[in-house]
């Protein structure tokens, strides 16, 4: 049967609030908001709670019950935000959390008890490093959405459902607690129906008919009969390995020894599913619910523990364990299929193809991502397009290198214009100015015309020279466009070695 966890923060704007600004911790206070002309109560804090006031309610009201109330501004947004980190944090309990508006969590905790002994000191355990926190939450595991929702607003502080009594949790609560809209709640009270129990064995017809589809529908997913779905934070990654330590790590070797454990079960997945992975997270949850995260990528489908930590180690420095890591995830977002093409990467039959990525991706690991590129010919004219970069880095050419004219070991990615001197019909310059230095030209060869494809685009055509200088430096020059057409324009394209 799943399980889910509802959490309920019934002060949460305020308690964020007091851990931003600690003198309002004793204070009477409430966070407002206009509305249509008035000022609204949108949170309020313990304190004041005891006061008799309520969310929802108009500001001179409050006023009028407890003039000594204190009044912030709430932030638009902020629920929302503060939920959202939340849920993130609870992904070090399970991988499925998902925000539940307005002030709550819903956890699918379904298998992930038993890493923490329990439902009973699975919920303890959350419960109390949000106390931590300066949150005040309520709990409860049921095997539904709705029963979980109810008895952790309106049930016990804390409560764990037995798994298919439901129905039994629900009997004693109040209407309210199963989700419903506010005109269906005043029905029920105008009938007498105070509780759960007093209306939950009426034919389901009878309740659609008098009540409309919401009440039958709400009673259906409490009791498990209906399907209910929820959204999580983030997807859950079909790749994913996680590690609950007992006590807190807060040595990089306790982090190695973690790493090294996560990488070596995910590779066993990887090894009997024929895949190798291209992209990997390590995420570090620390004891005061800071995340911390550092990841990988391979230019080659890889199931080697040993050369992914090494990609990782390097890495491992920026963790800043403080007090100590209490769980820590590996994820794969990017996965692909080893195949016996893969085996190499070029086609030089000489090269350990297997032992170049891996260099390859420590290289990259160091230098950065993006550090490491192939290119490819491609079948294109002009030049700036007639190369392709490679992705992945073994992927083979469509066609061949040109071959018959020369060309620059370095080709700009957008030419660059000089000022030239002393040109002759179809020649190229005797001189040329690049970057405020002047060259004179000692040898050239030349020209090669190319022009644009006409299906691309259209434009003028260029004449390029290969150009040495009186110091032996070599360009590569072109004139574009005819050169009687009034005064040409010159640029540099290119250097050759």
């Amino acid at each position: 049967m799943p399980r889910y966890a509802s959490i309920w923060f019934p002060y949460l704007l305020t308690e964020y609030t007091v851990r931003r600004r600690p003198e309002f911790r004793d204070m009477p206070f409430v966070l407002t908001a206009r509305e249509r002309g008035r000022m609204l109560v949108k949170s309020v804090s313990e304190t004041a709670a005891r006061q008799g006031i309520r969310s929802g309610m108009v500001l001179a009201d409050c006023k009028a019950i407890f003039p000594e109330l204190e009044v912030l501004e709430s932030e638009p947004g902020k629920t929302e935000k503060i939920l959202q980190a939340l849920a993130e944090w609870c992904i070090a309990y399970t991988p499925f959390t998902a925000v539940d508006m307005p002030e709550g969590l819903m956890l699918d905790i379904t298998g992930c008890t038993r890493y923490r002994g329990g439902e009973l000191a699975y919920l303890e355990s959350i419960r109390e490093k949000l106390n931590g926190f300066g949150y005040t939450v309520r709990i409860a595991i049921a095997d539904t959405i709705g029963t979980a929702w109810a008895v952790a607003r309106f049930g016990k502080a804390q409560a764990i459902v037995s798994s298919g009594a439901q129905g039994t949790a629900l009997k004693e609560l109040p209407p309210a607690a199963l989700r419903l809209e506010p005109e269906v709640l005043a029905r029920l009270r105008k009938l007498g129906l105070q509780r759960i129990d007093s209306f939950i064995g009426m034919p389901l017809p009878a309740l659609r008919r008098r009540f409309g589809p919401s009440l039958p529908l709400r009673i259906g997913q409490a009791l498990g009969q209906v399907t209910e779905i929820i959204l999580p934070v983030k997807p859950i990654e079909p790749y994913q390995e996680k590690l609950c330590s007992l006590e807190p790590i807060p040595t990089p070797k306790g982090i190695t020894m973690a790493l090294q454990q996560l990488l070596e079960t995910l590779c066993i997945r990887f090894e009997a599913e024929g895949i190798g992975l291209r992209k990997a997270v390590f995420r570090a949850y620390r004891v005061d619910g800071d995340i911390q995260q550092i990841e990988i990528g391979t230019g080659y489908p890889s199931r080697n523990p040993i050369h992914l930590f090494k990609l990782f180690e390097t890495k491992i420095a920026m963790l800043q364990p403080d007090l100590g890591f209490e769980t820590f995830l590996l994820e794969a977002p990017k996965v692909e299929p080893v195949t016996n093409e893969q085996a190499a990467i070029w086609s030089a039959s000489c090269q350990n193809d297997k032992k170049v990525a891996e260099l390859l991706d420590r290289v990259t690991a160091k230098a950065g991502a993006g550090s490491v590129s192939r290119y490819l010919p491609a079948e294109r004219y002009w030049p700036e397009r007639s190369v392709v970069q490679a992705s992945p880095l073994w992927e083979k050419p469509m066609v061949k290198w040109r071959t018959d004219w020369p060309r620059p070991i370095l080709l700009l990615s957008k030419p660059e214009p000089i000022e030239v001197t002393a040109v002759l019909p179809d020649y190229p310059p005797m001189l040329f100015r690049y970057k405020g230095v002047l060259h004179h030209v000692a040898k050239s060869d030349g020209p090669e015309r190319i022009e644009q494809e006409w299906w691309q685009s259209k434009g003028l055509y260029r004449d390029y020279y290969c150009i040495e200088d009186e110091n032996g430096s070599r360009y590569w020059l072109f004139r574009s466009g005819p050169y009687d057409a009034g005064r040409p324009e010159w640029f540099i394209h290119g250097f050759f070695a």
